[in-house]
């Protein structure tokens, strides 16, 4: 048999390639640029009537279908 005229994939070459893509990945985060999204607000506005639950009639419909 002759061997093959391109190099075979070996786990020392995926390897290196994974850890020289994860390398580029965290000196990227690392570096100065645009900022990072952020959410547009970070304090929510609260509810008018408190908690934000309210027990609704579809609410109630289903806890009496439960309870049977």
């Amino acid at each position: 048999m002759s061997k093959p005229s391109s190099p075979a994939l070996n786990r020392r070459t995926v390897f290196a390639g994974a850890g020289a893509v994860g390398a580029l990945a965290a000196a990227a985060s690392v570096l100065p640029g645009q900022p990072a999204a952020t959410p547009a607000s970070t304090t929510a506005a609260k509810p008018a009537q408190g908690g934000g639950y309210r027990l609704s009639e579809h609410v109630k419909q289903y806890y009496a279908s439960a309870r049977t």
